[in-house]
């Protein structure tokens, strides 16, 4: 079954769009380790805050993605512009009327 993550970042105020930008960078090993979807969001009602989706073969294969090197450095330079303000959910897709 597909694993999903669906998730919120908070950002430091103004820091956003960079936020967006160091996730829309292509991480290398990403569609390799699994990775169906990765899609990051914004929403002009929240300003400070970055949403992620992402659809995974399993959960396994999304906590090995932590491991890469490209999502790691991606992570590391994240970290100082995010505010520590995080949501979201995990759970196990059982269908699509679009497949």
């Amino acid at each position: 079954m597909t694993f999903a993550n669906v998730g919120s970042l908070g950002t430091k105020p103004g820091q956003r769009d960079a936020v967006v930008s160091i996730l829309l960078r292509p991480m290398e090993g990403l569609k390799e380790a699994g990775c169906l979807l990765y899609e990051v969001g914004v929403n002009d009602d929240a300003p400070d805050t970055v949403f992620v989706s992402e659809l995974w073969e399993s959960p396994e294969a999304h906590r090995a993605s932590l491991q890469l090197d490209s999502v790691r450095a991606a992570i590391a330079e994240a970290m100082p512009l995010l505010s520590g303000e995080m949501g979201g959910s995990q759970f196990t897709v059982v269908g699509s009327p679009l497949r």
